[in-house]
């Protein structure tokens, strides 16, 4: 719905390329939002307090014009986020510390 449209508008990742069967859309929603607010993405850099469990929001971060990610790191696919950034030439840093708890 919505969310959709607001992708394909903003051009950060066309919808139909973006929603994948676990049916992410975090990352493309806080893009958007920082847009809306007047806070262009491009250049950013991202800090995160988890890590990234799939290498789809990293996509969606370079796609929007991010340059470099900080976060704990820790997942079972850290390896493929980090060929995620290598391809999309993103720094990453990995602080081995979680900020935040459930």
């Amino acid at each position: 719905g919505e969310v959709l449209r607001k992708l394909d508008q903003f051009d950060l990742y066309p919808a139909n390329q973006y929603v994948t069967s676990r049916g992410k859309l975090e990352p493309a929603i806080a893009a958007i939002k920082a847009e809306n607010a007047g806070h262009p993405v491009t250049g950013s850099v991202v800090a995160s307090d988890a890590f990234f469990p799939f290498r789809d929001g990293l996509d969606v971060l370079a796609h929007a014009g991010a340059t470099a990610v900080i976060q704990p790191g820790g997942s079972v696919r850290d390896a493929e986020v980090i060929a995620a950034a290598d391809e999309q030439n993103i720094a990453m840093v990995f602080t081995g510390f979680r900020h935040f708890r459930h």
